[in-house]
């Protein structure tokens, strides 16, 4: 910094109260009163150098005391008294801090080369061009001491050749800057870097008012030289330097902790930097615009400035990261921690510039990589906000619904943010789980986040049902693939079977069943002639692989509900029974009334018996082989085998209903009657997929949450 020095007598200026003389041994015959200061001083030393004294002198007489006013002289007091000092001859400092409030009073009492040769204003305007141009602090320093008198600075070029000093030396080539230079960035040593950074100038500008620093950052812009990086890097700095909260994840006071005043002076510095921003796409990082856009909404910005960052933010938005979006809710009706509807906003926008593409622009690589990695970051960020204990459901699922279906390859990302969810609201009701768990594709889950999902008691049922439904789907389309990730079955999903296996009884009576099976079934094809025994050995093969894992394209038409007693000899009746509807379902085609009739017959015959009966048992008609399933009878409905026996059922109706077409007629085995199913209800649009899942649902709760008690259902 430097300074000019002028006088080499020692100051002799002193106070009593509030009157400032100089110890001499002339009387004072000048008093001049300044605001609440009295000046008792001399007109030989002072009237040759200020022309303005001398027009105010020129009446009295030279022995006789004369006083008058200066309250409006520029700089007040202390810049009169440096003008003072200079023509008394004492000793006084000249620096960028005081040289505008001495040249502005030096220009007010006229003392110009004109009045004496050599006068002050000379020196000063010598000093100026010669020294605080030259240097690089200095015209900063001097620039923004114009700020208490602008007028005055403004009129006599002071500001205008400040700013053409700085704006020379910003433009100057970094391997030609000489002068020093403030640059504090974290992890910068000076002494390990040689070269001079490209934005060496943003930190020493920042430190001007901010009407000052719009000047020099416009005038850089028109000049077209440097890139719109370093400008929105100015910009930064500056934001850093001025605005609270700018460099803190959180806000470092609250409303209440701000005056108006500070308020609207913040306000102000905020619309000023977004209306600077470059045009060009990436002058600014995208996580800068968000920390102003969180600003902005602490200070009330008008909506102009909330509505510009809202769209420079969207138009970046795929370069965030998930810290640029994490900051607190400053809406003292929000009650959540952080403000998801910042990032909904910003979301929405995105999605309208994006849709406003060309078609062929949208099915470019870039256009479908942008919005894929939207769709990784609000799935990210879900998994964050997903901790909030405050967090609604609606405004969570609004904001992954948001997220268009082809933003997401997998759903992997966000089945761990509605897991994580989960876990943090263990109270959530049954009607949230569903619509949270709702936004799930279970066919593009990963396996492994499906073999996961399946195991999670967490999720509600159907969603559970879903997700085997859909593993099952998979595997008929992909038959003779291994996969090593294998899925649990649907037994030890719903009752934990690896924990808890069966007990020796249950096995042994298991046992015994199939070995009686097979007994009999090798008795009944020793009996009949070689043809019949070819046809039953094919018969018996195609029954085997129906009761392993059917492919669902090969089962058709409907389930036939049996009435047995635990007895041996109706055992062997109904099994013959069974035999013979199994060969002849071959020939005849089976008619719905009849089969609805028998089913309600023999229901109300078990009514009248007033017995609770167990499990009826099974005749599956299949369309590609012909065979009969016999469930065990002793199984009740909430045991281990009835467990498989509704999944069994489960998979049997979505499977046929899977392959029924719209105005077709099917047998509702819940209700005993034909269902019409709607002609917009086909199984591969998203009407037939819910009709599907409706139908799905209704088995599964009356299945999952009665027994069977003989009483007919409904």
């Amino acid at each position: 910094m430097k300074f000019m020095k002028l006088g080499t007598r020692p100051d002799t200026f002193f106070t009593e109260q509030a009157t400032r003389t100089l110890i001499s041994e002339i009387p004072a015959d000048l008093v001049i009163q300044i605001n609440d200061i009295t000046y008792l001083l001399h007109k030989f030393p002072l009237l040759p150098k200020c022309g303005l004294l001398q027009r105010l002198c020129y009446d009295s007489s030279d022995s006789e005391s004369f006083s008058l006013e200066l309250h409006d002289i520029p700089g007040g007091e202390e810049a009169f008294e440096l003008c003072a000092k200079f023509c008394y001859g004492i000793s006084i400092n000249i620096s960028a801090h005081n040289f505008v409030s001495a040249l502005c009073a030096a220009k007010f009492l006229r003392m110009n080369d004109s009045i004496e040769k050599g006068n002050f204003v000379g020196k000063l305007e010598a000093f100026f061009n010669s020294c605080l141009l030259e240097g690089w602090k200095d015209s900063i320093a001097t620039l923004q001491t114009t700020a208490t008198l602008p007028e005055w600075s403004e009129n006599l070029g002071i500001v205008r050749k400040c700013i053409d000093s700085i704006i020379e030396k910003v433009l100057t080539p970094p391997q030609q800057v000489k002068w020093s230079y403030t640059y504090t960035r974290p992890g910068y040593n000076k002494k390990q870097h040689h070269s001079v950074p490209k934005d060496w100038w943003t930190e020493d500008i920042s430190d001007l008012d901010i009407d000052l620093f719009r000047c020099i950052v416009m005038a850089v812009r028109s000049t077209y030289v440097l890139p719109p990086q370093l400008i929105g890097e100015a910009l930064h700095v500056y934001a850093c330097r001025w605005l609270p909260g700018v460099t803190k994840l959180r806000y470092s006071g609250s409303s209440a902790s701000q005056t108006d005043e500070s308020k609207a002076k913040n306000r102000k510095i905020l619309e000023t930097i977004v209306s600077m921003i470059p045009a060009d796409r990436g002058s600014v990082s995208v996580g800068f615009l968000f920390r102003l856009l969180s600003i902005s909404i602490q200070l009330g910005v008008s909506s102009v400035t909330k509505t510009e960052l809202i769209r420079r933010a969207s138009l970046q938005f795929e370069e965030a990261t998930v810290s640029d979006l994490l900051y607190p809710s400053k809406s003292s009706s929000d009650q959540n921690y952080y403000d998801i509807e910042l990032v909904l906003a910003v979301l929405e926008t995105f999605l309208k510039l994006w849709k406003r593409m060309s078609p062929g622009a949208v099915d470019s690589n870039y256009f479908l990589r942008s919005i894929r990695n939207v769709g990784k970051l609000i799935d990210s960020y879900l998994q964050v906000v997903a901790r909030d204990e405050n967090m609604l459901v609606s405004k969570f699922v609004s904001l992954a619904e948001t997220v268009p279906g082809i933003a997401r390859v997998e759903h992997d990302d966000l089945y761990q943010a509605v897991n994580i969810y989960l876990k943090v609201h263990p109270d959530l009701n049954k009607t949230d789980k569903k619509r949270l768990c709702g936004i799930l594709d279970c066919q593009r889950l990963s396996p492994e986040a499906r073999a996961h999902a399946v195991k999670n008691e967490l999720l509600p049922l159907r969603t559970v049902v879903q997700l085997l439904y859909f593993e099952q789907e998979k595997g008929s389309t992909n038959k003779g693939e291994i996969t090593t990730n294998k899925l649990p079955k649907p037994h030890e999903v719903l009752l934990g079977a690896k924990h808890r296996p069966r007990d020796a009884q249950s096995k042994q009576s298991l046992a015994l069943d199939k070995e009686e099976l097979n007994v009999e079934e090798a008795t009944t094809r020793a009996s009949l002639p070689p043809e019949s025994r070819e046809k039953k050995t094919l018969h018996h093969l195609s029954s085997k692989r129906l009761d392993g894992k059917l492919p669902l394209d090969l089962e058709r038409k409907m389930v036939i509900k049996g009435d047995i007693e635990e007895t041996g000899s109706e055992r062997e009746k109904v099994r013959g029974h069974i035999r013979e509807e199994s060969v002849s379902s071959c020939k005849l085609e089976l008619d719905p009334k009849k089969i609805i009739q028998r089913a309600r017959s023999k229901s109300e015959h078990g009514r009248e018996k007033g017995q609770v009966r167990p499990i009826p048992s099974e005749l599956y008609i299949e369309f590609a082989a012909p065979s009969a399933t016999l469930c065990k009878m002793e199984q009740q409905l909430l045991g281990y085998e009835g467990t498989l026996y509704r999944l069994n059922q489960v998979e049997h109706i979505v499977g046929r209903l899977d392959r029924v077409r719209g105005g077709q007629t099917v047998i509702d085995e819940v209700n005993y009657q034909t269902v019409v199913v709607p002609e917009h209800c086909q199984w591969r649009t998203g009407a037939g997929r819910h009709w599907v899942k409706d139908q799905l649902d209704v088995i599964v709760s009356r299945l999952n949450l009665e027994k069977w008690s003989g009483k007919s259902y409904g």
